[in-house]
């Protein structure tokens, strides 16, 4: 629990727990018992609730309500929706007469069910923040986001051999290979909700309790009538405080007041986002109850330690979650690892700075590198100490030692084989496909460099408010190419939407447009063809599909400073 001496179950001191999976994988034997847990199903949880969970990264659930069928989140691509809908179709030929979105992630298949009638008008229900958390994971943070999501959900990692993908944690994949080519069919929310409230749906009595889980827009959905609740709450392994994607902080004070109300309910289901159903009021609350005291575990003992002055560090080699945890895949580290988890609490508490002097102002880390390396006594020693300490499966050193070598561009392969090891000795499926991804790019085998700048999908870009694209220019603005500068850009758009940026002490502030010194003039479709690189400013100048009003030569260069081809051509 804390100062045992016991080794964390981030990931084995040796490969005494490593398997090899049916395609030739190696993993840690939890991490590939994983995939029975979340094994493709088409579950009757109860009379009237199907659920098929393997389809894909989240599950679509069923509700037979007296008007028709009540369908639960849509998954990644249209798609998706359509095997899940085919598999209700063996068992009901009622319509889909509306849609719930339990929070933002898993909207995207929606249209598959508009088109099984389209004459039919299709409600869709969900969080009032569901637009705006789609917008922000592809605007301002959209290339740091992607590369996340590409690294944690083995999304470029090979199928087959001992690199191949196992499953993702939570489900078998982020998108299953057979949907390709995954056409987004994401339908908005037609009526929104914010805090608690009851529904009345398809002639079903829906109770929305607001549940912020992994998403601030997350709800629980109670079926009263017939003992089931629909969450985003308790997952098929211990719930993902710190996202090694990158997220914002998932307080564990809110979400556990999500499950405590859960538990309230006394369900007799709970038919959950990820993993399988819970069928039973006694077993769903010894079960639940373990859930979350696991979260609670973790945040108590963060703070506890934390006020005794502990680094983020300390904390993390000194809290271990209790061996009872092992008992039940749901408190099990199959996603991410507790050590992970209690320094994001202690961040998301307290910041950055964890009170360790060597934390205040570090060195650079390429000049870190380059020292350490000097005071080693040369690269060749570091490299035999890293050779050293892998053949010792002393893997937090080796890594340690060949991250100085990678900084410096001495060495790549040692950094990559210390990754893969730990890749291969983790049961948590977060960090096995982060390592493996990372060590087929130190070795070449994968080139990710384009999710290191932004991009400007024209269907994205059309997609949201056209205003949005211009706002989001103010994160590619390259700051010495603006020093000095002071003008105000407008855009006037053919639909009649005005927007501006005024540029200035190296920044782009957000304006309304107007009284610009140059104003920008073109229909969407063209502005989204020069940010995505179909064409040029200059090309689209020239065709007259776009024409700068007002001191043009100005907008022009002040139009270069952001990173955006398009915009410099």
């Amino acid at each position: 629990m804390t100062s045992t001496g016991r080794p964390h179950r981030s990931f084995e001191p040796d490969g005494s727990r490593t398997a090899v999976g049916p395609r030739g994988q190696l993993a840690h034997e939890a991490h590939l018992e994983q995939s029975e847990v979340v094994e493709r199903r088409f579950h009757h949880v109860a009379p009237k609730v199907w659920s098929l969970v393997g389809n894909g990264l989240s599950n679509q659930t069923f509700i037979d309500a007296p008007d028709g069928i009540i369908a639960i989140d849509t998954g990644e691509s249209i798609q998706e929706m359509q095997e899940a809908l085919s598999e209700l179709r063996q068992v009901s030929d009622r319509p889909i007469v509306a849609v719930l979105y339990t929070h933002f992630h898993y909207v995207n298949g929606t249209a598959a069910a508009v088109a099984e009638d389209p004459d039919r008008e299709l409600p869709i229900h969900g969080h009032e923040r569901i637009a705006f958390n789609l917008r922000r994971a592809s605007a301002e943070i959209g290339p740091a986001y992607s590369r996340g999501l590409v690294e944690q959900f083995a999304v470029v990692m090979p199928t087959d051999g001992p690199d191949g993908t196992v499953n993702v944690g939570l489900g078998h994949f982020y998108r299953n290979p057979a949907h390709a080519p995954f056409t987004a069919g994401h339908l908005p929310v037609t009526n929104p909700f914010s805090g608690d409230c009851t529904l009345q749906v398809a002639g079903l009595e829906i109770q929305v309790h607001p549940a912020p889980s992994d998403a601030d827009d997350s709800v629980t959905f109670w079926f009263p009538a017939l003992g089931v609740a629909v969450h985003n709450l308790v997952w098929p392994t211990l719930f993902n405080i710190f996202a090694i994607r990158g997220e914002e902080y998932r307080d564990p004070r809110v979400m556990l007041a999500g499950v405590d109300h859960l538990l309230s309910l006394r369900a007799e289901h709970l038919v959950a986002t990820h993993g399988p159903p819970l069928s039973g009021a006694a077993d769903i609350e010894q079960r639940v109850i373990g859930y979350r005291d696991s979260i609670q575990f973790l945040w108590d003992q963060t703070v506890r330690l934390a006020n005794r002055g502990m680094s983020a560090l300390e904390i993390a080699h000194t809290v271990r979650l209790p061996d009872h945890c092992d008992d039940d895949y749901l408190t099990s580290e199959r996603y991410g690892v507790a050590e992970h988890h209690v320094r994001q609490i202690r961040g998301g508490l307290f910041g950055f700075f964890d009170g360790d002097p060597a934390n205040l102002f570090p060195l650079a880390p390429a000049e870190h590198a380059r020292r350490m390396i000097a005071g080693f006594g040369g690269e060749a020693e570091v490299r035999r100490q890293a050779e050293e300490a892998i053949e010792n499966d002393d893997l937090r050193w080796a890594i340690e030692l060949a991250s100085w070598l990678t900084q410096v561009g001495a060495d790549r392969s040692l950094l990559a084989r210390s990754l893969r090891l730990v890749a291969q000795r983790t049961p948590a499926a977060n960090i096995r496909n982060w390592c493996i991804t990372r060590a087929l790019e130190l070795e070449g085998a994968l080139d990710n460099t384009r999710l290191s700048r932004h991009r400007f999908p024209a269907r994205q870009v059309l997609a949201a408010p056209i205003a949005e694209s211009v706002r989001v220019l103010r994160v590619v603005l390259d700051p010495e190419l603006a020093d000095s500068l002071n003008i105000r850009l407008g855009w006037q758009f053919a639909d009649g939407t005005r927007t501006g940026l005024h540029i200035r002490n190296n920044v782009a502030a957000l304006t309304d447009g107007e009284g610009a010194d140059a104003t920008i003039h073109c229909d969407a479709t063209t502005w989204a063809a020069v940010l995505g690189g179909a064409t040029t400013l200059s090309a689209a100048i020239a065709s007259g599909d776009l024409r700068v009003e007002g001191n043009e030569a100005a907008g022009l260069r002040a139009l270069a400073v952001f990173d955006v081809e398009g915009l410099r051509g």
